[in-house]
């Protein structure tokens, strides 16, 4: 039971802490403001000229040209609406014809409450054609929807390692196997919808971030999956012409922070994110940042002892984007061959679309995630499938004492 006055007293204990920490924030708040200044007086060609001059490969990000068309780090959204429903008859005229897909996964990871080890993966998948009956009520054609999933189940034997070096057989398997049926998946749509013409190939969401620095942290054996899954992936989208998109609707990344203290160290930008830096210049719904490459410097690119790296970071290009009004922008990640080839405008008013149907939210990967999602009680009918199983095959199963009195209830 919690006391809330020894939670007050604590708290009391710990006051200058919290007035430092806020201290701080302000003082970084007024260098920002200065570093943000001194950048908007860049062009993209004398900052990418600087970033050379300094001689650091991976600076965090690179400017493109749209760096020259924004106030401020700042690409204005034109068009502006009285009413939602005004808003979705544009998001119509944007999406009419033009399909969107997303793919999203769910895991069951192995438990030590059953003797013997499973678990699985499964991946679900949302097509939305936006296309009008032929009937002309506008109402969606009969076939203008998919949504189905694969279950994959994964046995003893492949969830160890002979490398663990732990007991037991842990999540990172299973993990694993989910983000790289994602991807695939993915190229298996795109290479679906490939002899389209262009007008007609899908926008493709990928609920996440190309830029996958957390495996870096990985030991080399375990990142090299998650490596290879991405590289296909861009090149699929490249090879068949196919948008995609990778949405990440929180984002701490600091990309552009690393650039800002890479160009003037004595901003000393700590605690800042990207989004938090550009939520107060993009104030208009739709707003965003212009493009930039990521050229992000974390383990996958740092360590030399690595055999293993990310060759693909430099050719995924990043911009925030305003969606809704009480939280900081979202982070939308685009190949860098889309905006090589013009694309990129066109991409990016989907994705506004998208998110104008879904309320702020790419409605096409909401409804992938919904599909996908395993719930606490699918969990319980999966290991009473499980049992049944083992005991049609005449295996033996011990469950810890928890698990038989959950299946008794």
């Amino acid at each position: 039971m919690l006391d809330p006055q020894r939670v007050a007293a604590s708290l009391e204990q710990k006051r200058e802490l919290f007035t430092g920490y806020s201290a701080e924030l302000d003082a970084e708040r007024t260098r920002l403001a200065t570093a943000l200044e001194r950048l908007a007086e860049h062009s993209a060609a004398s900052l990418s000229a600087t970033i050379q001059e300094i001689g650091n490969p991976w600076p965090g990000a690179l400017p493109t040209a749209e760096l020259d068309q924004a106030e401020g780090l700042r690409l204005a959204f034109g068009a502006r609406w009285s009413n939602h429903r005004a808003a979705r008859e544009w998001a119509y005229e944007i999406l009419h014809g033009r399909p969107v897909l997303a793919v999203d996964g769910s895991q069951i990871t192995p438990t030590k409450d059953f003797s013997v080890p499973v678990g699985a993966v499964q991946v679900g998948w949302f097509i939305n054609e936006h296309r009008a009956d032929a009937g002309g009520n506008g109402d969606a054609a009969p076939d203008n929807y998919v949504k189905d999933v694969a279950f994959e189940v994964l046995a003893p034997d492949e969830l160890g390692d002979e490398d663990d070096d732990e007991g037991g057989f842990p999540d990172w398997r299973v993990n694993q196997r989910r983000f790289v049926a994602e991807c695939n998946k993915l190229c298996e749509l795109m290479e679906m919808y490939a002899e389209r013409p262009e007008m007609e190939r899908p926008l493709c969401f990928f609920d996440g971030s190309f830029i996958i620095s957390f495996a870096g942290q990985l030991r080399e054996s375990r990142a090299a999956a998650y490596i290879e899954a991405v590289d296909r992936l861009l090149a699929c989208s490249r090879r068949f012409r196919v948008p995609l998109v990778g949405f990440v609707d929180s984002s701490y990344s600091r990309d552009l922070i690393t650039l800002l203290n890479l160009l003037y160290p004595q901003a000393e930008l700590r605690r800042a994110s990207d989004a938090g830096v550009l939520a107060p210049l993009l104030a208009g719904w739709g707003d965003r940042s212009p493009l930039f490459i990521c050229a992000r410097p974390d383990q996958l690119n740092l360590d030399e002892r690595r055999r293993v790296r990310a060759p693909f970071y430099k050719d995924v290009c990043f911009t925030y984007m305003r969606l809704v009004q009480d939280r900081p922008p979202a982070r939308v990640e685009l190949p860098r061959w889309i905006l090589d080839e013009g694309w990129a405008g066109d991409v990016l008013d989907r994705v506004r679309a998208e998110c104008v149907i879904g309320g702020g939210y790419p409605y096409a990967v909401e409804t992938a995630d919904a599909v996908a999602v395993i719930t606490q009680r699918d969990r319980e009918r999966f290991y009473r499938i499980f049992q049944q199983f083992l005991q049609r095959s005449g295996l033996e199963l011990h469950a810890a004492r928890k698990m038989r009195s959950k299946r008794s209830r």
